[in-house]
């Protein structure tokens, strides 16, 4: 059967895992925000690679467009000398008035042929001039993305060995303490932006909001005989003797 820690015991696990947390916080800080800026960069690069694909296969379809009008004309020219050739052997003016329309049909094709392949090739300059232009923003993303992973890559090889064994702290350290404790420590710490759920009493204030803690309150503190929030912000307050016992003992955890 597990032994009842006292209120003195709880408040030196609470402050020791405090004290571990937050080491991890700094190694967090000292990311920054580079992991999330990776993963932007990542979804950004995959974005624009999908765009591109896409010009690319439009700007090939308005080749092939222009490639096919192009065809066209040359069918009708080749046609317009068919039909000139013919305008020489022609027996009677049906023939002729036949051919002659014949003739002026398929120089209306050419110069509709003409007209589109105008419009085409504008059309595929604009999208050559996008996917260009969107090519140059992958280029640069790829090369920031580079960039950022080679400067997180150096942060995590200088302190991966670090964070792992604070975490396998941090996990050891939260079994001795009691699943409501937990609860109430990891709601306090989400609250705020420094993660600070336990502090010591410094000048006679809260060492996380900094109110004054009235000397009565300071007392019942140094006793250790219950677990004391601020009035303030709600962090956990320890007193220095805790704070003491929990620097040795993290001392005497990295020795």
């Amino acid at each position: 059967m597990a032994v009842e820690l006292t209120v003195a015991e709880k408040l030196k696990e609470l402050y020791d895992l405090q004290t571990i947390d937050s080491k991890i916080d700094e190694i967090e800080v000292l990311k920054g925000e580079l992991p999330m800026e990776v993963s932007d960069l990542e979804d950004d690069i995959a974005g624009l690679s999908t765009r591109i694909q896409r010009l690319q296969v439009q700007v090939k379809d308005l080749e092939q467009e222009a490639a096919k009008h192009q065809a066209n004309i040359q069918e009708a020219e080749a046609l317009i000398v068919r039909y000139n050739t013919q305008l020489d052997n022609v027996k009677n003016n049906r023939e002729y008035d036949a051919l002659t329309k014949e003739l002026e049909m398929q120089n209306l094709e050419i110069q509709l042929s003409e007209k589109k392949i105008k419009a085409v090739k504008k059309e595929a300059e604009n999208k050559q001039e996008t996917l260009d232009a969107t090519q140059e923003r992958l280029n640069t993303k790829q090369k920031e993305l580079e960039s950022k992973k080679i400067e997180l890559e150096q942060i995590i090889a200088k302190t991966e060995k670090e964070e792992e064994k604070l975490r396998k702290l941090s996990e050891k350290a939260r079994k001795n303490i009691e699943e409501r404790l937990i609860r109430a420590y990891d709601k306090i710490r989400k609250s705020y932006r420094n993660g600070m759920a336990v502090v010591t009493v410094e000048r006679n204030a809260c060492g996380g909001c900094f109110n004054q803690i009235p000397p009565q309150l300071q007392l019942e503190i140094a006793m250790r005989k219950k677990i004391i929030a601020c009035e303030h912000c709600g962090r956990i307050l320890v007193d220095d003797f805790i704070a003491d016992v929990g620097e040795e003992k993290k001392e005497a955890q990295e020795a």
